[in-house]
C-alpha cells in the first residue's frame, strides 16, 4: 500500500483507497435516478473528471496539493445543482465508503465530505441569493 504521511489522513488513507471511493462512488453518482442525470449531463469526459477527482481527495486528505481548480465555481455554473441534492450525495458518499474502505478511512471521507457538502451547498446559496451574505 502506497500510503502518504502527510496531511489529516496520514497513515490512515492511501492513494488506491481514495482511487476506490471516487471510481466507486461516481459508478453509482452516474446510476442514481436523481444525481445521474445532472452528474452525466455536465461531464464531458468520465476519465478526466475521475482523476481531477481523486486528485482533489489526495488534495483533501494527504495535503499533496495536486489539484487544481474551483469546486465552488463549476458548482455554481450548474443551475440543475439544488439544496435538496446535498443529502442524497452525502448519503450515497457515506454508503460507499463505509463498504469500500477500511473504517478509519471511511470515518475521515464522510467527516470530510460533511464538511465540504455544507461549505458547497450554503456558498452556492449565497452566490444565487437564497441567503443573504453576512454583514461585515
Amino acid at each position: 500500500m502506497n500510503t502518504i504521511r502527510i496531511g489529516p489522513g496520514a497513515g490512515i488513507v492511501s492513494e488506491e483507497t481514495i482511487r476506490r471511493q471516487v471510481h466507486t462512488f461516481y459508478a453509482r453518482v452516474r446510476e442514481d435516478p436523481v444525481l445521474g442525470p445532472i452528474f452525466n449531463d455536465a461531464v464531458e469526459d468520465w476519465d478526466e473528471h475521475l482523476a481531477k477527482l481523486c486528485d482533489f481527495w489526495s488534495s483533501v486528505l494527504l495535503a499533496t496539493r495536486r489539484f487544481r481548480g474551483s469546486p465552488m465555481a463549476a458548482h455554481a455554473r450548474r443551475p440543475d445543482i439544488r439544496a435538496e441534492h446535498f443529502p442524497r450525495w452525502l448519503e450515497l458518499f457515506e454508503r460507499t465508503a463505509r463498504e469500500v474502505c477500511p473504517p478509519e478511512a471511511a470515518d475521515l471521507f464522510v467527516e470530510r465530505s460533511r464538511m465540504i457538502g455544507k461549505s458547497l451547498s450554503l456558498g452556492l446559496a449565497v452566490s444565487r441569493g437564497e441567503i443573504p451574505p453576512l454583514e461585515a
